[in-house]
């Protein structure tokens, strides 16, 4: 579906349905998701907004929906299973609409990619940013009060424990969408983004080669978060983080026997972090670009991790003419598919800049 293509995808979904949209999402279980029960014909509108700007690839609102963020909310199973498929017809309608007012584009040149978000999207509060996760899939709860972890340092067993649970969780999700086949032949991309963990990144491998019998298969990304250029997860408690090569080699190593994704990258991340973060990720490739590779960068100011708030963008941003510039040097090191596009901060104005400053010499 790639082979040498690069495709220009949407812009933060949640964030633009607040910053354009005027919709407060923020701070709810659902987040993003909330409007697919809410404002269905808002969330086409967004959709449609972003192919407008440009945009080939669509990312559902399906980011921070699973059973337990759903119930969170005080939804019951079989309304959680239908709005989170109900995400995916709405970004198929946004689709048909479209190519309908652009004759000179087929369906087939726009393609839906599936979001899914990391067990901590469903937390609260949110730990897709900082990794720590309650038991069993991590060592304890986040606590504003006590010093907070990622790792189980050496007790094995939990660790174990972590990465069956997360796996059941991944493996739970994927199945509202491919056990009903209407929904799933509108996906054309699995994206499991912002990823904080090395052991969560293997349960995703493991959890679509426990579904490899029983799917069709569909090109997949699996994007790492770096908050403040670094990965959240350590290897100790207190101790050293994981560097963003071994994320990368978590993502990618084949002496486990699990499925490697077709892509691999990084999203959610401030975009000044994303040229070295890259080399980082080349270390792990060893000069093998058979992937393709996914940019997300964070618009704006980026993320203060102490306010949990975006910080405003500077007045001589160039987010835009930046990160067009940054693909096409990747693209010159040979990474010959690549899918870039924005996460939070980023509205349609920003895409279609950025489709703009792409397609400069």
């Amino acid at each position: 579906m790639l082979k040498n293509t690069i495709l220009l995808s949407d812009g933060g979904l949640g964030t633009t349905l607040e910053d354009h949209f005027h919709l407060p999402i923020s701070h709810t279980p659902l987040w993003s998701a909330r409007i697919i029960l809410d404002a269905p014909n808002i969330l086409q509108q967004a959709h449609l907004a972003f192919l407008e700007a440009g945009s080939r690839v669509l990312l559902t609102a399906t980011y921070q929906a699973a059973f337990e963020s759903f119930e969170r909310a005080g939804y019951s199973h079989e309304i959680a299973t239908e709005s989170m498929r109900n995400a995916v017809h709405i970004a198929d309608q946004a689709r048909h609409q479209f190519c309908k007012e652009h004759l000179d584009i087929s369906p087939k040149e726009i393609h839906i990619a599936l979001s899914l978000g990391p067990f901590g999207a469903v937390l609260a509060p949110m730990q897709d940013f900082g990794g720590v996760y309650p038991p069993p899939y991590g060592p304890r709860a986040y606590s504003d009060s006590e010093e907070n972890t990622t790792s189980f340092g050496d007790d094995i067993e939990a660790k174990n424990n972590s990465v069956k649970a997360l796996t059941r969780f991944h493996e739970d999700r994927l199945r509202v969408f491919t056990s009903d086949k209407e929904t799933w032949d509108k996906v054309d991309f699995i994206a499991f983004e912002t990823v904080p963990l090395v052991r969560e990144v293997e349960a995703i491998r493991q959890a679509m080669d426990n579904m490899k019998e029983t799917i069709s298969p569909k090109p997949w990304w699996i994007t790492a978060t770096f908050p403040n250029g670094k990965y959240p997860d350590t290897r100790q408690p207190g101790g050293d983080r994981y560097t963003p090569t071994e994320a990368a080699i978590a993502m990618i190593r084949q002496d486990n026997d699990l499925p490697v994704p077709n892509g691999i990258g990084i999203n959610c991340t401030a975009l000044k972090y994303i040229p070295e973060l890259l080399q980082e990720f080349e270390r792990a490739m060893d000069g093998n670009r058979k992937l393709f590779l996914v940019l997300h960068p964070n618009g704006g100011g980026g993320f203060d991790l102490s306010t949990q708030a975006f910080r405003e963008p500077e007045e001589n941003d160039r987010w835009a003419e930046d990160l067009a510039s940054l693909v096409k040097e990747a693209k010159r090191r040979g990474w010959n598919e690549i899918i870039f596009g924005g996460c939070c901060k980023t509205g349609p104005s920003d895409i279609k800049a950025l489709g703009v400053a792409f397609s400069e010499e």
